[in-house]
């Protein structure tokens, strides 16, 4: 089993063709290649974390939860609407998340952060919410699709190894 990470797929939401300067014709062309994307790199016995913006209508997320491969736990985003964290599907569902993988203490929020719980301690702050535009800093990783190939990614291919 492995652990992933991703944000901001906005599934069915029109607004971030342009906003994140994503290379697709429509909404449904993206719709289709991030599923896609998402099942490539996402077996069905793997844990992901979504660090929120999953998708525009709150009504959509449950079948779309059913469609992608994983254990699912969602971290909710500013475009996430109140429906999105009631749909079945989720393993949990937080704001803001502490978890180790690999013995790495990560602290997990959509929002990037300046400073975090761990950071003198090595601890890593992966979010998204800044669709790839803001400028890296140490410990600190944006795992939203628009910075990583439009799929989930492992701490592995984060750190580089």
């Amino acid at each position: 089993m492995a652990v992933l990470f991703t944000s901001d797929t906005h599934f069915g939401d029109h607004r971030v063709l342009n906003v994140g300067r994503r290379p697709f014709a429509s909404v449904a062309e993206m719709d289709v290649a991030l599923l896609a994307n998402w099942n490539a790199a996402v077996a069905p016995d793997d844990e992901v974390w979504h660090l929120g913006d999953i998708a525009r209508r709150a009504a959509d997320v449950p079948v779309l939860l059913k469609c992608l491969h994983g254990t699912k736990h969602l971290i909710r985003g500013n475009n996430d609407p109140p429906g999105t964290a009631s749909a079945s599907g989720w393993a949990s569902v937080a704001d803001y998340a502490e978890i180790a993988v690999d013995g790495v203490s990560l602290v997990l929020c959509h929002y990037p952060f300046r400073s975090w719980n761990g950071q003198g301690r090595r601890a890593l702050n992966l979010h998204g919410h800044s669709h790839g535009r803001l400028k890296p800093m140490q410990r600190q990783y944006d795992v939203g699709v628009d910075a990583r190939d439009f799929r989930p990614v492992t701490l592995g291919e984060l750190a580089g190894r």
